[in-house]
C-alpha cells in the first residue's frame, strides 16, 4: 500500500471508515478489519455521532475486536467531534470537546486517541477554547494529533491564531462526479459556467497542499451528495464506460480505478472507505498502488461532466 506524508509521519493512502458498522455482528467486524489490515490498511476512521447514537460505532469496534495493547499500538485510531445531532447544533466549546473525547476513550477501550477532527465548522467557534481543549487532550496524552473535517482555508487559519498544534487533516467530500474542490479552480475565470463558483474559501486543495495538510477524501465513490454512488450507475453511463476500459487495461475492478484517480493527484490525498464489504475494501485498497497517467486521469474527469475550458 501506497503511503503519503501525515503530519511528521506518513500513513496509508487508504483508510477504513467505520460510520456503518453498528449493525454488523462481531464476525462481520473482524472480517472487515481484516480485510482492511491485509490490504496494508492499519489506519481506522470513527466519529462520535456515527451509529445513530453517541459513540455507538465507536463501541462496537471495541468490542468485536478486542485488541490487545500490542495490536492497538499497531494501528491509527481517528475520530471526529463537534456535531451534537439531539440539539441540532455543532460545538466546538472546551467543555465539548473534552467530554466528546473522554467519551470516545471510554467507547473505543483505549487509552489515547492518534488522531481527532473537528467534524463541521462550529460558527460559534471561540479558538482560545478549542486551543485550551487541544493543550489540555494532549498534555495528558489522550490526543497524539489534531486536525479538521469540512473547513475552508479561512476557518483553518482562524483556529491557527490560538491553536498551536499541527492541523494533519481536512476530511472533504471528494469523488470524481463531487469534485468542486478540484474542479471549480480548473474553470477559474469561466463566468458563464456554474464550475467556476468559488465554494470552499477559494483553494482548499492548493491551501492544504501549501500547509501540510492531509486532504482526506470522504464518500470517494458517491455521485453527490448522499445521492447514491457512481459506480454501475446509469446516469453516469460515460464515467463508467471509462472506469470500465481502464480497470481492464490497469487488471483490477473499476473501484480501484475510481481510488486511484483520487490517489494520483499531486496532494498526496487520502481515501476515506465507507464500505462494509470486505471484498470492496480490498478491490479499492489495490487502486492505490495504480497510477494513472495524465491523459487517462483527464479523460475520467471530462467523462465525470466536468468542463475543461
Amino acid at each position: 500500500m501506497k503511503t503519503v506524508p501525515f503530519g511528521t509521519a506518513t500513513a496509508p493512502a487508504v483508510i477504513a471508515g467505520m460510520m456503518r458498522i453498528s449493525d454488523k455482528d462481531d464476525a462481520q467486524i473482524r472480517e472487515l478489519y481484516e480485510a482492511a489490515r491485509g490490504s496494508g490498511i492499519d489506519f481506522f476512521d470513527h466519529a462520535d455521532i456515527y451509529g445513530g447514537s453517541m459513540h455507538a460505532c465507536e463501541a462496537r469496534f471495541a468490542e468485536a475486536l478486542d485488541l490487545s495493547a500490542a495490536e492497538r499500538s499497531e494501528i491509527v485510531l481517528q475520530t471526529k467531534c463537534g456535531i451534537v445531532p439531539a440539539e441540532k447544533m455543532f460545538d466546538f466549546s472546551y467543555e465539548h470537546i473534552v467530554a466528546q473525547v473522554e467519551g470516545s476513550l471510554r467507547a473505543l477501550r483505549t487509552d489515547y486517541i492518534d488522531v481527532l477532527l473537528l467534524h463541521r465548522p462550529d460558527a460559534l467557534v471561540e479558538p482560545d477554547e478549542v486551543a485550551r481543549a487541544f493543550d489540555e487532550l494532549e498534555a495528558a496524552g489522550k490526543v497524539r494529533a489534531f486536525g479538521v473535517s469540512n473547513h475552508t482555508p479561512r476557518q483553518i487559519d482562524l483556529l491557527r491564531t490560538a491553536v498551536r498544534q499541527p492541523l494533519v487533516a481536512n476530511q472533504l467530500q471528494l469523488s470524481i462526479t463531487h469534485a468542486p474542490i478540484i474542479a471549480q479552480p480548473v474553470a477559474a475565470n469561466m463566468a458563464a459556467d456554474d464550475q467556476s463558483i468559488v465554494r470552499d474559501g477559494g483553494g482548499i486543495v492548493e491551501y492544504c497542499r501549501i500547509n501540510d495538510i492531509t486532504v482526506q477524501a470522504w464518500s470517494p465513490f458517491q455521485g453527490g451528495f448522499f445521492t447514491g454512488v457512481f459506480l454501475g450507475n446509469p446516469e453516469y453511463a460515460e464515467l463508467n464506460a471509462v472506469l470500465d476500459r481502464l480497470a481492464a487495461s490497469h487488471e483490477v475492478t473499476p473501484i480501484a480505478i475510481a481510488t486511484a484517480w483520487i490517489t494520483r493527484h499531486p496532494a498526496h490525498m487520502q481515501v476515506v472507505l465507507g464500505t462494509t464489504t470486505p471484498e470492496r475494501v480490498r478491490d479499492a485498497a489495490a487502486g492505490a498502488d495504480i497510477v494513472l497517467t495524465r491523459s487517462e486521469w483527464y479523460e475520467l474527469f471530462r467523462a465525470a461532466g466536468h468542463l475543461l475550458p
